[in-house]
């Protein structure tokens, strides 16, 4: 079997942002790559990553002023989270959830067990290897639901989201999707798939999205990725009690160096998106408080 390519690794000097954040500002969606003797990465995966251990990932989060933590299990470790379990158990769930992957066979036992670890929520993607994709979005919905899981959405462009409408309105879990619905600079609020995600949000109360990971999507570039700014407006504007933020660190499956942005660098330019200081704080506190259950929600 091919080797999956190796990826660029963050930037291991993340500056300080010019904007403070508001106590309890979470990182929704992220992920720490550790020695893969101990956390060996399965074998059909998209990328290879450079090691990424827990200290660095708190080392940026201290710097740009994250407090809490949402691990995604990383595709090329597919249905073995046990890292991700190990660093919610570091860290202590009053600071830490998880986003497994899961099975279609999981037992109500297993879903039990990751529950009880920190886990809230199963990732499918049509973009990388080691989930399922939109094949199980019914059969996944159906195990997750009686635990109040959410199914966290990953597609590899965001037409899919208008092709998948119907089934993900009816879908009887809470949906999750991903880095704006993975929509392109190229793109305009028009487009096919993006409007699909803002009538699904406008219909769902328990529909929810990330800004997350715009750098990797965008056309015009840093250090401003004018490009993304309607999009993420865009869906604040429609439910602003429903939208979230991740770093998407150590931005993974990116083989470049130069798409590999500063962190300092995007929570400023996020900030500078939403100068409202209430804003800020409930895509940052109150909102993932809400979706994860952090204490105070």
């Amino acid at each position: 079997m091919p080797q999956a390519p190796f990826c660029v690794g963050a930037d291991t000097h993340p500056r300080k942002p010019r904007h403070t954040l508001p106590a309890g500002s979470t990182d929704c969606h992220c992920h720490v790559f550790a020695d893969p003797k101990k956390y060996p990465f399965v074998a059909e995966r998209s990328y290879t990553p450079p090691l990424q251990p827990l200290e660095n990932y708190l080392r940026m989060c201290d710097t740009v002023g994250l407090q809490r933590t949402v691990q995604v299990n990383a595709s090329v470790y597919g249905f073995d989270n046990t890292l991700s379990l190990d660093v919610i158990a570091t860290l202590g769930q009053h600071r830490a959830r998880g986003v497994a992957g899961v099975r279609p066979d999981v037992s109500a036992q297993e879903l039990e067990r990751l529950h009880t670890g920190g886990m809230r929520g199963a990732r499918l993607s049509t973009r990388v290897k080691g989930y399922g994709g939109s094949e199980l979005i019914e059969l996944m919905a159906r195990k997750l639901a009686p635990l109040g899981w959410h199914l966290q959405l990953h597609v590899s462009r965001s037409a899919e989201i208008a092709e998948l409408e119907t089934r993900l309105t009816q879908a009887p879990a809470a949906l999750v999707f991903d880095h704006l619905g993975c929509v392109r600079g190229s793109e305009t609020t028009d487009a096919a798939g993006f409007q699909a995600l803002l009538r699904i949000l406008q219909r769902r109360d328990d529909c929810w999205v990330k800004i997350s990971s715009w750098y990797h999507r965008s056309q015009s570039g840093p250090p401003h990725y004018a490009d993304m700014r309607p999009f993420a407006h865009a869906l604040v504007d429609a439910r602003p009690d429903r939208v979230v933020f991740g770093t998407n660190w150590p931005h993974p499956n990116h083989f470049t160096p130069e798409v590999s942005p500063n962190d300092g660098d995007l929570i400023d330019l996020f900030c500078d998106w939403f100068p409202d200081l209430a804003a800020r704080e409930r895509i940052l506190v109150t909102n993932p408080a809400c979706l994860y259950g952090f204490p105070g929600s």
